[in-house]
């Protein structure tokens, strides 16, 4: 007798996430649940306040919740003991802010994300050249973010989120300062990212074109996923 086809792990598991602000006046996660499978690229979306930025820094271990459970692959976030270890081995982080370091070179900025990591210090500089190359920057690799274009630095923010290699790219409202084109090369970069090396993709946006990028929309409303 045959066995059934075994479902895979999700990648993210929520249940009945609740995250509260100003002494509980404030209710930003109102009883969450989220499921997200590995190798999905999705949108959270909705209007400002609804909570899908506090739930991607909650995905993200940078904030925890105050009651209901987490998973990120074989993590469980509410008794997660390392957190910074967490973020560099499982995830990626993009924010709509860049965030690069101007005095340094487009190949450190990406390099310097690797510290702390098992990555031997002498491959880590082949690797983030790799990672440029990845993205179509390569050839800028000598460049300082200032001398860059907006979509430019974007798409180096993603070549250093990838640093480590991570299973789960989180991305909150990462085309929000970006012209059209480069709104369009960088959901571009995230579908290869997920077609090509399997690698989950949340994406926060208040934006319904870029949205329908994503294979899933997931909705979201005072605290709650309203549909998915």
């Amino acid at each position: 007798m045959n066995e059934p086809p075994a479902h895979p792990t999700p990648m993210i598991e929520t249940h009945d996430v609740v995250k509260v602000y100003a002494d509980g006046k404030v209710r930003a996660l109102d009883g969450v649940d989220l499921t997200v499978g590995p190798g999905e690229f999705v949108a959270v979306t909705g209007p400002s306040g609804c909570g899908k930025s506090t739930l991607l820094g909650l995905l993200a271990a940078l904030d925890t919740p105050d009651s209901g459970t987490i998973r990120v692959g074989s993590h469980d976030l509410v008794r997660l003991q390392d957190s910074d270890r967490f973020r560099r081995q499982a995830v990626g982080l993009v924010f709509q802010l860049h965030n690069l370091l101007p005095r340094l070179t487009v190949l450190e900025n990406v390099e310097i994300a690797m510290m702390g990591s098992d990555r031997p210090r002498g491959d880590r500089a082949g690797h983030a050249a790799r990672l440029l190359e990845g993205v179509g920057l390569g050839a800028m690799a000598d460049r300082r973010p200032p001398q860059l274009s907006g979509g430019e630095r974007q798409r180096v923010a993603v070549a250093r989120a990838l640093a480590n290699d991570p299973p789960l790219l989180l991305a909150d409202e990462p085309t929000g300062s970006l012209d059209s084109r480069s709104v369009a090369t960088v959901l571009a970069l995230f579908e290869g990212l997920r077609a090509d090396r399997g690698v989950t993709v949340v994406l926060v946006t208040h934006d319904g074109d870029v949205a329908a990028a994503a294979d899933r929309i997931i909705p979201m409303l005072d605290g709650r996923v309203v549909g998915a």
